[in-house]
């Protein structure tokens, strides 16, 4: 009776889907999609499928590749006391509908037992779920490296029930990239695609175990790509509406043409589920660091030695560019790769190796790409003209990333200035010796076009339009012949920014 009614079902919705696709064609003026029978849509690769019927059928891309797609099981020891502490949880009502989720799928949530109300503090083993893909026959997976971190013991099953205990080849944490081995042989694999074919609007799939639920299918759209997100600096993610939950982490994406393109990493939410944002690592990017890992056992990653920033049209009009593209250089480290090359804050990286950079966030990624010790070249936009300028790449350390978020703007006087609206004064020497600054002029107040910009009191203005400001004098003097718009250099705490300011 219960294989009746899913088949019914199935059949049912074919007929729906044909239907209302035949309508949507029939009011644009092009052919409606030809209608096929389930078993035939069964046999097709889903671009096939989509090509007969208008609407992909991922069934034999999942029934090809889905044995290759396992869970993951990593399991540590931690205090009850610690565990407790960080969650700080209230115990779970066992009236409450989750409650027997819960208990069978991740544990209840400060529940009575050892370390809980009225139980002994103990040490307990924490589990934590996720996905991976075997990329070799002879047992390379590929996961995420926040699935097995700090993990004791590791336990990859496969879709026919067998289960073994992998060993972590290795985890670079900047990608969240690992590499799990299993002593096993002629095993299923996935096909490895390439994400640069990739285009926003097409239908991808994941493949994982959400909550638990072993190789659960879920679908969607690519909806955008090499999307920058914070603290992750060096992924450009595809973003997609595929839903993903939480033991998705680690899984593949597939396009179509049933090829991984990217592994699953994470979402954004409000709730701690899925909530139409999803983000998966480009397969390509992953696909170094696992050669990166099995080889070395760690990635090596180049660097350049400067902060920047995005534009904007403000900025660019500052600079005399004609539009907002680039990463603006809003600081340089003394003594490093850009320093030596001569890079100065003010420049604008408008290429690498011929490479456009688009943005700033793409910059972090491409000179992430080089390997240290090797030559360069940044093409920047300097005094209304571009440059070319040769850098020997550094190597990355797990050195802090600039972030520079800002809008702000200044202007100079002793008192207050009716066009920039702020008042400002040279350092003294202590402040310079304290901040380790040469120069610079601390903002007091700040009112009008500087207040609108962002900049408040405790900035230290040091260039305007990347000109150094050495006194109160000579920042009046700029701002008076400055045209509609400029921008300022400011220190702001530790960080150095560019702040664009509407003069207009």
């Amino acid at each position: 009776m219960k294989a009746k009614i899913l088949t019914r079902s199935a059949v049912a919705a074919a007929v729906a889907v044909a239907l209302s696709a035949g309508y949507v064609a029939g009011h644009n003026n092009v052919p409606a999609p030809q209608v096929i029978s389930p078993a035939t849509a069964a046999a097709l690769m889903p671009a096939e499928a989509a090509a007969k019927t208008g609407i992909p059928d991922f069934s034999g891309l999942v029934e090809t590749y889905g044995p290759a797609v396992v869970n993951i099981s990593a399991k540590h020891v931690v205090k009850e006391t610690s565990a407790r502490s960080s969650r700080n949880q209230v115990p779970m009502d066992p009236d409450d509908p989750f409650y027997q989720f819960f208990k069978r799928f991740g544990g209840i949530p400060g529940f009575g037992g050892p370390g809980g109300p009225g139980g002994p503090a103990a040490d307990r083993p924490s589990e934590g779920l996720g996905s991976g893909f075997i990329v070799s026959s002879d047992g390379y997976i590929l996961t995420n490296a926040h699935v097995v971190d700090n993990a004791n013991v590791v336990t990859v099953k496969l879709t026919d029930k067998r289960e073994y205990r992998a060993k972590v080849i290795g985890a670079d944490k900047q990608s969240d990239v690992a590499v799990l081995k299993i002593d096993a042989k002629d095993l299923p694999t996935v096909k490895i695609g390439d994400p640069n074919g990739s285009k926003v609007g097409q239908w991808v799939v994941a493949i994982g175990s959400p909550y638990g639920f072993d190789n659960t299918v879920t679908s969607g759209i690519i909806s955008a790509k090499s999307r920058a997100l914070p603290n992750e600096n060096y992924t450009p993610f595809i973003q997609t509406d595929v839903p993903v939950n939480p033991g998705n982490s680690g899984g593949p994406l597939f396009n179509l043409q049933g090829e991984v393109i990217g592994i699953n990493s994470m979402i954004y939410s409000q709730t701690g589920g899925f909530q139409g944002l999803s983000f998966a690592i480009p397969i390509n990017e992953a696909i170094k660091v696992k050669d990166a890992l099995i080889k070395t056992g760690h990635v090596d990653r180049g660097r350049l030695g400067v902060t920047v920033q995005g534009m904007n049209q403000t900025l660019a009009n500052s600079f005399g560019m004609k539009s907002p593209q680039g990463a603006l250089v809003s600081s340089v480290e003394p003594g490093g790769p850009a320093a030596k090359a001569g890079l100065q804050p003010g420049d604008v990286i408008t290429a690498l190796n011929g490479a456009p950079v688009t943005d700033s966030t793409s910059l972090p990624s491409q000179v992430a790409g080089l390997s240290p010790g090797t030559s360069a070249k940044v093409t920047v936009w300097r005094d209304k003209s571009a440059k070319d300028l040769s850098v020997t790449i550094g190597a990355l350390k797990d050195a802090k990333t600039a972030s520079a978020k800002a809008n702000g703007g200044d202007d100079g006087g002793s008192a207050q200035d009716a066009r920039l609206g702020v008042a400002v004064r040279p350092l003294t020497p202590e402040e310079k010796q304290n901040d380790s600054l040469s120069r610079g002029l601390l903002v007091q107040q700040a009112d009008g076009a500087a207040a609108n910009a962002g900049i408040q009191p405790g900035d230290v203005i040091l260039a305007v339009n990347g000109q150094p400001v050495t006194s109160v004098q000579q920042l009046k003097s700029m701002v008076q012949r400055a045209g509609d718009s400029i921008a300022l250099l400011i220190q702001r705490d530790d960080a150095q920014i560019f702040v664009p300011v509407d003069l207009g």
